[in-house]
């Protein structure tokens, strides 16, 4: 079977809201399946550049990068025929502007939930690991 390497780049977008922090997350248009906004890296794309762009694209907003959250999301699917092995860098990013209301076709829905309640929607461990790290970093951005 035929393989390739592919890398992307995406972020959790946080705000605080009246009930705490919530972030935002999208159902993808292709699988039906509730996740983190990434995409992938264009040559010459820094992997931060293609995290803010991709945030932008698929949930319509815009953010401040904020920190890198930790070793990529790894793992390996099959698109026709190919093996893919593939690589996500995400990064905790606060929301500046925008509505979710403007997102592009690759989603079908973008949502803001608080963060326990993405952790139960969102499709993937891997993705639902990034999360928690971001959690945590918020709580120690907050100093406890």
């Amino acid at each position: 079977m035929k393989s390739r390497n592919e890398i992307s780049a995406g972020g959790v977008v946080y705000r605080r809201g009246p009930g705490g922090i919530e972030i935002i997350i999208g159902k993808a248009s292709s699988y039906q399946r509730w996740v983190l906004p990434k995409g992938l890296v264009n040559p010459g794309e820094s992997y931060e550049e293609t995290a803010v762009r991709e945030v932008e694209e698929e949930a319509g907003v815009k953010v401040r990068l904020i920190a890198p959250l930790g070793e990529p999301e790894r793992y390996i699917y099959t698109a026709r025929g190919v093996r893919v092995f593939k690589e996500v860098y995400y990064y905790l990013m606060e929301y500046v502007e925008g509505s979710e209301q403007d997102h592009d076709k690759e989603m079908d829905e973008v949502r803001w939930v608080p963060i326990d309640e993405a952790l139960s929607l969102l499709a993937y461990e891997g993705a639902r690991n990034v999360v928690r790290r971001a959690q945590a970093a918020l709580a120690e951005q907050a100093g406890g």
